[in-house]
């Protein structure tokens, strides 16, 4: 095969199906054939009688991503996809996967990660047969080590739940399904950005799915994420801005939705219960790390708090400041006011989006200490149910929110 780019190979010629499992890459031909192959075997085992086809969309890897997929041995046919080269970015991957989905007229799309290392043919069961069974969106639920993934467990997650009143508890979950329709709505939304073309692009699709009021559900996966996990204070940078940044940037377009929601309801778990005895991996986090990067944030941003905090959270901040890792405690109630203010001042202004989000890295850090000091001695369960407490405390906080989103 020459090297000369190609935005779609499609050895079958794939016209029209009824099933699509997406695989979205970037420089992954070292672990794609994993999820390729279990894919192949949950759609023969479980979605026999419907016309599927398994679809990498990647971004013009330059290791041999492609060749990897197309010569994994697979039942269903394959198409890949590509951003042309030079383009980046999950979400302009997921653009060339909503096009697709669309000409194709499939009626069901599961989307799995690439470096997975603990998917199972019943994965693509449990996210991809509730879409034949009335359910338009599917995000997924897995049991996670209790350090993994604090950017759902501190923001995305609280934020969701008390902005839009539904309890999705992996809004970033990266593996999930939706509807052909809803990805037609996605192909069509005028709230794409730059964020969402990039890591924005899993909460943009939860949260677009909750304000189209199309039916919901989470998935129990039966097997913890196991994948490349990462110490949550290390270099979040990107990441961090374009999911926190596409949270409060799609306020706007969807206020006269989320100020009308007064708290939360649940939403129906599909598969079996969280009676899971497999533990995930452990994530081991360098605490002191988080204190002295906690720190570093008063000299570097302390001015810029200044001008996108109130003057009452500010102040709550600098007394928290002295605290030694031993006694300290970041208030969940104060950093449901902080995230508050932080939107608020996304939507006006009064600094550079970009330097905004990153004045906020150090907080986050401080608010992670706080949560892994008070659930050092806990289980996965009770940590659980300290974030649902935090959450409900979002959801108190939230007429603190409305009186600054309206004044």
């Amino acid at each position: 095969m020459s090297d000369r780019f190609e935005n779609e190979v499609n050895p079958d010629n794939i016209k029209k199906c009824e099933m699509v499992v997406c695989i979205p890459s970037y420089k992954e031909a070292d672990s794609i054939s994993f999820p390729v192959t279990q894919a192949d075997t949950g759609l023969k085992k479980y979605f026999s009688d419907k016309t599927s086809v398994i679809i990498n969309c990647d971004n013009n890897s330059p290791d041999d991503t492609r060749q990897a997929f197309l010569n994994t041995p697979t039942d269903a046919p394959k198409i890949y996809l590509s951003t042309p080269p030079g383009v980046k970015g999950k979400g302009n991957n997921f653009k060339n996967l909503f096009k697709k989905v669309v000409e194709l007229k499939a009626k069901a799309v599961v989307v799995v990660d690439a470096d997975l290392k603990s998917i199972t043919p019943e994965w693509i069961k449990h996210l991809g047969q509730p879409l034949f069974e009335g359910f338009s969106y599917v995000a997924p639920l897995y049991v996670r080590h209790k350090y993994d993934g604090t950017i759902t467990n501190g923001i995305a997650y609280p934020m969701t739940r008390a902005l839009y009143g539904r309890r999705t508890r992996q809004p970033i979950g990266g593996d999930f399904g939706f509807s052909g329709k809803l990805g037609k709505v996605y192909l069509e939304s005028d709230t794409w950005d730059e964020a969402v073309a990039n890591f924005g692009i899993d909460i943009w699709m939860t949260t677009i799915a909750i304000n189209q009021k199309v039916q919901i559900c989470q998935s129990f996966m039966g097997r913890p994420k196991i994948h490349r996990t990462k110490d949550p204070g290390s270099d979040l940078g990107p990441m961090f801005r374009q999911v926190v940044g596409t949270i409060f940037s799609v306020m706007r377009p969807f206020d006269s939705f989320w100020t009308k929601v007064k708290y939360s309801r649940p939403t129906a778990i599909f598969g079996f219960g969280l009676g899971e005895v497999e533990m995930p991996p452990k994530v081991d986090v360098n605490t002191q790390n988080l204190l002295s990067q906690f720190h570093s944030g008063f000299k570097e941003y302390n001015e810029i708090w200044k001008q996108v905090l109130t003057h009452d959270v500010h102040k709550k901040l600098l007394e928290i400041m002295d605290m030694k890792e031993t006694e300290f405690n970041f208030p969940t109630d104060l950093w449901a006011r902080l995230l508050f203010d932080m939107a608020v001042s996304y939507r006006d202004e009064p600094v550079e989006r970009d330097l905004m989000m990153d004045s906020l890295i150090p907080l986050y850090f401080g608010r992670t200490l706080s949560f892994v000091k008070r659930t050092k001695s806990m289980s996965i369960k009770q940590a659980e149910e300290a974030i649902e407490e935090d959450c409900t405390t979002f959801e108190m906080t939230k007429p603190y929110l409305l009186m600054r989103w309206k004044k």
